[in-house]
């Protein structure tokens, strides 16, 4: 019922990387029974030992007040109908960031602000979004890994979301 990072043990699971060595400190935890590989997926296991997807671990928002899970936040504001998918990410320095969510609305350029207000009113009515206070629509569809639509490039958006934020405060 904790959310933690999914590592996985077996004999396929290799000792370190051969390309990319530098990251085998991070990636590669040994114990007396060999090696776990750390998967970089956030989740956990619940009663009957399923693992529910939450996201991956670098992607989550650490604000002052808890951090906040990519795909359980964005599920709940997902099911809007005017939205096509949301990203949700932090500006800021981890342990200290602000939760952004950025909006892909179904119909791009359309009005938005009615949009935007609604996604808010959401969400104050669920503990996981409660301190969620920013939203902004994209301009396009969203950045993705072009072998995976699916995979949304959340550091880019967040880097666009950090400067859509300082035009509206100037």
């Amino acid at each position: 019922g904790e959310i933690g990072e999914l590592i996985v043990r077996g004999p396929v699971v290799t000792s370190r990387y051969v390309t990319r060595v530098e990251a085998n400190a991070t990636a590669k935890i040994h114990d007396d029974a060999g090696y776990w590989h750390r998967m970089g997926d956030a989740g956990y296991l619940d009663d009957r030992g399923r693992f529910w997807f939450c996201g991956r671990v670098g992607h989550r928002v650490q604000t002052a007040t808890g951090t906040l899970f990519t795909d359980p936040v964005e599920g709940i504001f997902n099911q809007h109908e005017f939205v096509a998918r949301t990203a949700l990410v932090g500006v800021g320095a981890a342990g200290n960031q602000k939760a952004i969510l950025v909006v892909e609305p179904k119909q791009i350029g359309g009005p938005t602000e009615f949009l935007l207000d609604e996604l808010s009113e959401m969400s104050r009515q669920s503990e996981i979004t409660r301190s969620i206070y920013e939203f902004l629509v994209y301009p396009t569809t969203f950045p993705v890994d072009i072998r995976h639509n699916s995979k949304i490039f959340r550091e880019q958006l967040a880097v666009w979301a950090e400067a859509e934020l300082k035009k509206q405060r100037t």
